[in-house]
């Protein structure tokens, strides 16, 4: 098992690196803001399903494929960039009242989590840190490494649960407070996709290292 110290001092890194918003964050609330609380929190429930797949990833060593091949790694990254630039030109693309936002306001509670799953799963930034960082907290001279990697991988998924569940909470409240607003949803849409386009164009200039 991992010394205290280094559970004490992961937990604090791993809160730091969960406030500060990234790309998880900002997707998550932009989620939030325009479609809404359980459109969030399914997102955050996908995000989360994601990173315990990176968990289970880096507890078996098949991490180090991905960080060892650049050629692997950009591929994740830039299927991971594309898929998001896609989703914020067709939410740039759609029109108020249309057919298409309509479906997209009402998708299903697992369309959203799958997304959120992709998008976190694609992520560069969250496989670096369960990749590199994280196992950095790891005690080599301990027994059951893998053991090791999915303790600290399930307090990091406990601590983001919170953290992530709080954004969506007010991102919702706040999208909550100008419904109704035609200026409101306008700004929204074009809010939304320009944050999916931004956080794409970010994760196609992470480099493995």
């Amino acid at each position: 098992m991992p010394q205290f110290s280094n559970v004490a001092i992961f937990l604090l890194a791993a809160l730091g690196y969960l406030i500060i918003p990234g790309p998880a964050v900002l997707y998550i609330t932009s989620r939030s803001v325009a479609q809404g609380r359980r459109a969030g929190l399914a997102s955050v429930l996908g995000i989360e399903l994601a990173s315990l797949t990176h968990v289970a990833l880096a507890a078996f060593g098949l991490s180090a494929l991905l960080l060892a091949s650049p050629l692997l790694f950009d591929i994740v990254k830039y299927l991971g960039a594309a898929y998001l630039i896609s989703l914020g030109v067709r939410t740039l693309l759609a029109r108020e009242g249309s057919e298409r936002e309509s479906a997209a306001a009402e998708g299903s509670f697992s369309q959203f989590s799958t997304q959120g799953y992709l998008v976190n799963l694609l992520s560069p930034k969250s496989a670096l840190f369960f990749y590199a960082f994280l196992p950095q907290f790891v005690d080599p001279a301990g027994a059951a490494v893998v053991v090791q990697v999915f303790l600290l991988g399930a307090l990091f998924v406990v601590l983001a649960c919170c953290t992530d569940s709080a954004y969506c909470l007010l991102g919702s409240t706040a999208g909550q407070l100008f419904t109704g607003s035609a200026r409101f949803g306008i700004i929204k849409r074009y809010a939304s996709g320009g944050v999916y386009i931004i956080i794409g164009l970010t994760a196609a200039m992470v480099g493995p290292h």
